[in-house]
């Protein structure tokens, strides 16, 4: 095995085959030829010693050996720290210190930019790069290395993180403000008798939706509409199509104006915590390490505040 051997060429080949199914797509998308993808990839087999590409199953085109597909994921890997690399420098070059890129969760990006603000307030010398996703994005991120740090509920079990919280947060139902339930809440019949609007399967807000609703129902059985973000299940909620199970830093604006309102149900608002987390296997930069100090210091002074004190 001769790892030193290994070209970026050949690794990015090897990652157009994967995305494009076949040896011709990888080509067309590298505009490369056929045989030159061939060669790439032959040369990439011949310097690790293992089978990366065989056909597939069925039939049709090309798809990733075991081998290949874990050869991929050092190649993302690579691919995102050069990426961090060019943004840091340009940050250099424009006369800040450096650049450092903050995952947050999508339930986040309700409080993320104020975030940000503060940062860029506290360390105007630093670049922070907001980047949002859903928890398995943010998750394979962290594990490929595309975020300095990255702000979540939950931490992940995998990959291995160190975890800081740094603020609470509070979950609950809500309703439109003439709902019923609103004043008749401990009516377990007909609180699991509505449509539950949710996000998808193995979200976080999802997950712990369930486990209340099993505690609290004792194995009554329940329906759900899933939709893909916050913002289309307020608008559903709003527009009686059910209710909703949400984290209250993504409804503020709609509790206060009166567009939607809490359904005291029992063992509500429930409370957890945002983390600060980073890989636990790599080394943090210096400038992570202060940006991550600072948002700690803050004590959660960025997040909103639904719940009257």
């Amino acid at each position: 095995m001769r790892m030193n051997a290994v070209t970026l060429k050949q690794l990015r080949a090897l990652d157009a085959v994967a995305r494009g199914g076949s040896l011709t797509a990888a080509g067309e998308s590298l505009n490369l030829t056929t045989p030159a993808i061939h060669t790439q990839i032959r040369g990439l087999e011949d310097a690790v010693g293992m089978k990366l590409i065989q056909r597939a199953v069925d039939g049709a085109g090309s798809e990733l050996t075991e081998a290949g597909k874990a050869l991929r994921e050092t190649a993302l890997r690579i691919e995102d720290n050069l990426s961090q690399a060019e943004a840091t420098l340009s940050a250099i070059a424009r006369g800040q210190v450096g650049r450092i890129t903050l995952g947050v969760v999508s339930t986040g990006k309700y409080f993320a930019p104020r975030l940000v603000k503060m940062l860029q307030d506290a360390h105007p010398e630093i670049e922070v790069a907001l980047r949002v996703g859903n928890r398995s994005a943010i998750i394979e991120g962290i594990e490929r290395g595309s975020f300095d740090i990255a702000v979540m509920g939950r931490p992940p079990r995998h990959p291995p993180v160190v975890a800081e919280p740094i603020g609470q947060h509070p979950h609950a139902l809500v309703a439109p403000p003439d709902h019923p339930l609103i004043s008749k809440a401990d009516d377990l019949e007909q609180l699991f008798g509505e449509t539950f609007i949710s996000r998808e399967e193995g979200s976080g807000t999802r997950i712990l939706m369930s486990r209340w609703l099993d505690r609290v129902g004792d194995g009554r059985l329940y329906d759900t509409l899933e939709m893909d973000s916050n913002e289309t299940i307020k608008q559903a909620v709003m527009a009686g199509l059910g209710i909703a199970f949400l984290s209250l830093h993504t409804v503020t604006d709609e509790l206060e104006t009166g567009r939607l309102a809490l359904i005291p149900a029992p063992g509500l608002p429930l409370m957890r915590h945002w983390f600060l987390v980073r890989r636990e296997s790599e080394r943090p930069r210096e400038l992570a390490l202060r940006v991550w100090d600072e948002i700690v210091e803050m004590n959660g002074a960025f997040l909103p505040h639904p719940i009257p004190d």
